[in-house]
């Protein structure tokens, strides 16, 4: 019986090492053996960390490389074309967050996973950020009462966005790659917890805007959920080359009480209620960074042991179709439904 699984990293850029690091905490049910990018410096730089054979295309790897499962990493108009190969080729699949830039992408690799048969797990690594996990535990215990409203909160300065938008034309700043802004990418990390916490989103209203000119989407997007439960949230994403002051990543209120996940690199979760009036941290603080390692162990149960995953790929439709709406919602002034639209001509 396998005991571990041979892994292929199919983009060996600027998301890899924080894959990496989440790929050491499996204990060895993981192992790099490819590094497949068609820059040989960043496939070199992995496989002097892990051994890995390196190739330059995926395809080139399924001829002759060794392995089970591949870990996709590419710019997402990429992301249908190399999934497909590699449902086609009998692989599982891990493929980075969204699963595609259009409703029409995700159904194709959807069916090709069908067809497979294999595991297919989409890299949203919100899902197990233990801040996040920390969260929804003290709300299911009852901790703040019924639910109120939350707010969710990204302020990126381009300083600290590091490699992500390195160079003169980072792929991120070109819409027909990445099929959006700030929302369809990042974004999605914050829209996740929020699914997890009040439930799904039925309806949004949205405003963007482009205050880093450069970035061909939008740098700005403040938004309204209404959920399926009735429950309203608000969403603001920002990068910009500037200084910015900190504010919590998150706020949940409740009928009793608050819950605070506050933004600094450490991450941290305040609760706020009748027993603690001035604020009590729950749990060690892990950080954002810390969610990479239980994705790769839930990935790793998945193929070995033949565990459900946390969240189904399918799941993973809901941060993308909120963007999506998100989208028509600033060309129409006004609420646009979540589900059951299609993508409008992004002209």
């Amino acid at each position: 019986m396998t005991q571990n699984v041979k892994l292929a990293l199919v983009g060996c850029g600027a998301i890899s090492p924080m894959h990496l690091r989440g790929i050491k905490s499996t204990d060895g049910r993981i192992v790099v053996t490819a590094a497949i990018d068609p820059v040989r410096a960043n496939a070199d730089k992995v496989a002097r960390q892990t051994g890995a054979e390196v190739f330059s295309s995926l395809g080139e790897a399924l001829e002759r490389g060794e392995f089970e499962a591949v870990d996709i990493l590419v710019p997402h108009h990429l992301h249908a074309e190399l999934a497909e190969q590699a449902f086609t080729a009998g692989k599982h699949v891990l493929l980075e967050k969204p699963m595609g830039p259009t409703v029409e992408a995700c159904e194709r690799i959807l069916a090709a996973a069908r067809d497979a048969g294999t595991v297919f797990m989409v890299a949203e690594n919100a899902q197990y950020w233990p801040e996040v996990v920390t969260a929804k535990t003290l709300i299911d215990e009852g901790q703040i009462g019924e639910l109120v409203t939350a707010s969710a909160v990204i302020h990126t300065p381009l300083v600290m966005a590091g490699s992500f938008y390195a160079g003169d034309k980072p792929w991120r700043f070109d819409n027909e790659i990445a099929g959006g802004g700030l929302t369809i990418d990042t974004g999605s990390h914050w829209i996740r917890p929020l699914r997890m916490w009040l439930g799904e989103i039925d309806e949004v209203i949205a405003a963007t805007g482009r205050p880093l000119e450069r970035m061909q989407g939008e740098s700005l997007a403040k938004a309204l959920f209404r959920f399926e439960s009735g429950l309203f949230a608000s969403f603001e994403a920002l990068l910009a080359d500037a200084v910015m002051a900190m504010q919590p990543f998150f706020r949940i209120q409740g009928s009793r009480g608050e819950i605070v996940i506050e933004s600094d690199l450490g991450g941290r979760v305040k609760l706020f209620n009748h027993d603690h009036p001035g604020g009590e941290q729950i749990g060690e603080q892990a950080g954002y960074l810390a969610s990479y390692g239980p994705q790769f162990v839930d990935f790793a149960a998945a193929i070995l042991d033949g565990k459900i995953p946390d969240a189904s790929a399918e799941y993973s439709l809901g941060e993308l179709r909120t963007a999506l709406a998100m989208y028509r919602s600033v060309h129409s002034r006004t609420w646009e439904k979540v589900w059951g639209q299609v993508q409008p001509s992004r002209s």
